[in-house]
């Protein structure tokens, strides 16, 4: 398998590490992660800024508008939100979520740990979370910073990527895996 160091580049990795040394002065690292998290979550719960972010057709200033009321309704505040004012007026947003990833990675390996991301049909417990947390350390020897999403489509089971490997254990691969198997078969 590939090995799981991680680097940023391209657009979001610039962005990132924009950030990311912002708030390093700041000393604001952790809740800059934590408000980028939020926003993320607030991203994968509503179709409607989804399309704000990723549709050209919205003008910047509409944009900064919409993620300036977004920001103020789930806490955005700082260089958080100095950051995706940034972000809409260059034009950038589409990228927005691979920059939150990339910003991530750069806490992550600050921390001497590897950046992650655990996909569930239904949110974890702190207890799942812990256990895979340490399951995941226990196999790659490094601690993991996990980032969590819940995607009811998987019907069940985890996807987790850790740098460039996969492991996706849902249960609509598995159906999928059979379906595909059945059809040899006949």
């Amino acid at each position: 398998m590939a090995s799981t160091d991680q680097t940023v580049s391209g657009v979001p990795g610039r962005y990132a590490s924009a950030l990311f040394e912002l708030a390093s002065e700041e000393k604001a690292t952790e809740e800059v992660s934590r408000q980028l998290n939020q926003f993320a979550a607030a991203l994968d719960q509503s179709a409607d800024l989804t399309r704000l972010v990723r549709s050209p057709v919205f003008s910047s200033e509409d944009q900064v508008a919409a993620l300036t009321a977004v920001a103020a309704q789930i806490g955005t505040t700082g260089a958080t939100l100095n950051f995706l004012k940034l972000v809409a007026r260059n034009r950038r947003l589409s990228a927005l979520p691979e920059m939150i990833k990339a910003y991530a990675t750069l806490l992550a390996n600050s921390k001497g740990e590897v950046a992650g991301e655990v996909t569930s049909a239904e949110p974890l417990s702190a207890t799942q979370l812990s256990d895979l947390k340490a399951a995941l350390k226990s196999s790659l020897g490094r601690d993991v910073l996990l980032t969590t999403r819940v995607d009811s489509s998987i019907l069940g089971g985890l996807i987790v990527k850790v740098g460039s490997r996969m492991m996706d254990n849902s249960l609509k691969t598995k159906l999928q895996s059979l379906k595909i198997a059945m059809k040899g078969t006949a």
